[in-house]
């Protein structure tokens, strides 16, 4: 499998009392992880990666298995409304690959969406490919048609993104890194219609929630749909003049049209967190600051997740996030008293983020110490913070 995982098939029993003791894996040797040189882009090698033990307390990173794939076209952008590229969607999966030498970065939406802002910062030079479900972005770096997705995972305002949280498990990419951008909303619309003109405006359910008190006073009826940049395509494609949309200045130009009001978010610390996703994972560092994100498993019982989020906190490490997800497959387990044997718990998976590398002792320490109880434990990444704000 591409992403580092670790399963247990059965789970320990965990013991109190509190408070815990460092795990003896903090004093066994360190693991090697050991990886194979990619091939080059034009003939590359889908690396799938597995943690196994090797029953001395040690755990090796195995890689091995290769994919070729063929050469993919893909339509040039334009700025005529007629021929701008047409996101990606699963009809166009066949086995192929890329040309050329330019960075292929899928994103969900259509041009102009905050997520190509965002695959445009994380790799400037890059030819972003637009997607039209999260799902599709995924599975278009699995086969090759692209080199990384760019995803939005969580909002300063809106929250969590759980359809991502869902796909990061369901899918066996890596995240290599993450990109912060402030999301400032502008209300568009077709040259010469005014303000006083609009009596609607479209938008993303989010992106309307953030401009209420804007919207409230301009007095518009609110009309949800896919995405800001859909939206703005929409109201310029047929030519609305009693239609906005609240979208970016970048859909603005890509559209032709005029910016009626810029900033008119209700909160400006607007902040969407993107993540990088590609095939294989990057060689963690200390050279900067790093983060890790893993997901993980436990049994039911009490003080359970407490024990598990001491493993970092013995060890001074800063969690920046913690999220939890049901797990599908078995979302229900039974109880073990007598209430006539219904389901009584529910089933969970958390993912976590902490601010330290896998390179770092520490990190790894505290991974064996979670796998000493942990039903399931898999890292989706150890990649550079972005410490920026754009």
């Amino acid at each position: 499998m591409a992403a580092t995982s670790i399963a247990r098939s059965a789970a320990t029993h965990l013991s109190p009392p509190f408070p815990l003791k460092p795990s003896p894996s903090d004093h066994s040797p360190k693991s090697t992880l050991k990886f194979n040189h990619c091939l080059k882009r034009r003939r590359c090698a889908l690396v799938l990666a597995s943690l196994h033990g090797d029953g001395n307390g040690k755990s090796h990173l195995q890689v091995g298995g290769a994919l070729e794939l063929e050469d993919f076209p893909y339509d040039v952008a334009s700025k005529d409304l007629h021929t701008l590229p047409r996101p990606l969607s699963s009809t166009h999966f066949s086995n192929s690959v890329s040309e050329g030498s330019r960075l292929r970065v899928a994103y969900q939406g259509v041009r102009g969406a905050y997520s190509e802002s965002a695959a445009q910062k994380a790799y400037p030079n890059c030819e972003a490919v637009p997607c039209e479900q999260f799902d599709t972005a995924f599975e278009a770096v699995e086969r090759w048609l692209v080199d990384r997705a760019v995803l939005p995972i969580e909002n300063s305002l809106g929250g969590s993104i759980h359809r991502n949280y869902d796909l990061l498990l369901r899918h066996r990419l890596h995240i290599v890194g993450e990109v912060k951008l402030a999301v400032r909303h502008c209300l568009l619309a077709n040259h010469g219609v005014e303000v006083q003109d609009l009596k609607r405006v479209l938008s993303h359910p989010q992106a309307l929630a953030q401009c209420e008190h804007t919207l409230t006073r301009f007095g518009l009826i609110r009309e949800a749909v896919d995405d800001t940049a859909g939206a703005a395509k929409h109201v310029a494609f047929h030519k609305l003049k009693d239609a906005g949309a609240v979208a970016s200045s970048a859909a603005a130009e890509i559209y032709g049209l005029k910016i009626l009001a810029e900033d008119i978010q209700d909160d400006c610390d607007n902040v969407t967190r993107f993540l990088i996703l590609a095939r294989e994972p990057i060689i963690p560092g200390t050279d900067r600051p790093f983060k890790t994100s893993i997901v993980f498993s436990l049994e039911e019982g009490p003080g359970v997740l407490f024990k598990a989020l001491a493993v970092f906190a013995l060890r001074q490490i800063n969690l920046t996030k913690i999220e939890s997800r049901p797990l599908r497959k078995q979302p229900l387990r039974a109880s073990d008293d007598n209430n006539g044997g219904f389901p009584k718990y529910f089933d969970y998976l958390f993912y976590v983020d902490f601010e330290t590398s896998m390179a770092d002792e520490n990190a790894q320490n505290a991974l064996r110490h979670l796998r000493e109880f942990a039903t399931f434990l898999r890292v989706l990444g150890s990649y550079p913070q972005d410490a920026s704000m754009l």
